[in-house]
């Protein structure tokens, strides 16, 4: 693949910087958010440049608490008892907020709207800013997401081993990959499926440490996720060419979860990825994947 331009800046949304990277010069404007506690990393530079050279610009950000976006450390770090029991209370900024900070790197790159495509969190960010923002979003894809934290999430037990490993304390790069892998061991796409791409995962991992290392932001994230409305109702509300792809066996946010998305949207179209989990989607996915944003970019007026 040739050579593709990348650039960084930043957007503010008031006091918060938001990272972004870019790739390309020109193209058809188009937007990646991740999930929670993710960096715009995990948005691999091949995956992105293979969109580039199917005609779009693409940019990826870091959400407000992840990276090098800002961190509200002064909004302290919510009570596991009040995730549970008491979201409003756990809650330190709105699915709104997040979709506003979105809004706000659209506006730094004078992109008037552009086709938005987020993962997990990120799908739900994606939702809010078609919601709240109809006119910014030329297509809609949304990816291993839910319309609401208690359709589709994962079990009980699933959970409780999913926390317990991102509770244990890191202290150095070599803790960081190692945790990446265990994470997406536990989410993602079983080995017998398709192949975990060990070293990627690693050097995300280790990079992301170097960028930052947040335990409370990422918690803040989650807050965020936990008390957000049902967005069912508004969804049924869009007019957007829109894309649901979720994997078969997610285990984070099952597969109900995407089937609500896309049975709450008009018109939207469904793509079950066979044998894939949660996030850090195989490369052998990725031309189902990019295929059916081309599409669905393609639709819009």
């Amino acid at each position: 693949m040739a050579n593709i331009k990348i650039t960084r800046g930043k957007a503010k949304n008031g006091k918060i910087e938001l990272a972004y990277e870019v790739f390309g010069t020109s193209g058809e404007p188009l937007l990646l958010l991740m999930g929670i506690g993710m960096q715009m990393l995990m948005w691999p530079d091949d995956f992105c440049k293979d969109l580039v050279s199917r005609g779009f610009q693409v940019a990826r950000m870091d959400n407000r608490d992840v990276g090098l976006s800002t961190h509200l450390t002064e909004l302290g770090e919510p009570k596991l008892f009040d995730m549970i029991w008491r979201p409003k209370k756990a809650m330190r900024y709105s699915l709104e907020h997040m979709a506003k900070d979105t809004v706000a790197v659209l506006d730094a790159l004078g992109w008037k709207s552009a086709n938005i495509v987020g993962g997990s969190l990120g799908g739900m960010i994606a939702q809010q800013v078609a919601i709240t923002y109809p006119k910014r979003v030329r297509s809609l894809t949304s990816i291993m997401a839910s319309p609401s934290f208690k359709i589709g999430r994962a079990k009980t037990m699933f959970s409780i081993k999913v926390g317990s490993l991102l509770a244990q304390p890191l202290h150095n790069e070599t803790e960081a990959a190692n945790q990446q892998v265990a994470v997406f061991k536990l989410l993602g796409t079983p080995t017998t499926n398709y192949p975990m791409d060990k070293a990627w995962l690693r050097e995300v991992g280790a990079e992301s440490f170097r960028r930052s290392y947040d335990p409370a932001g990422k918690l803040r994230q989650q807050a965020t996720m936990i008390a957000a409305p049902d967005r069912t109702k508004a969804l049924e509300q869009l007019k957007i060419p829109t894309l649901v792809m979720h994997g078969e066996i997610d285990p984070m946010i099952r597969l109900k979860g995407g089937i609500a998305t896309a049975k709450a949207i008009p018109n939207a179209k469904l793509v079950i990825l066979k044998g894939v989990g949660h996030g850090a989607f195989p490369r052998e996915v990725w031309p189902e994947m990019i295929e059916n944003i081309c599409k669905i970019a393609d639709q819009k007026d």
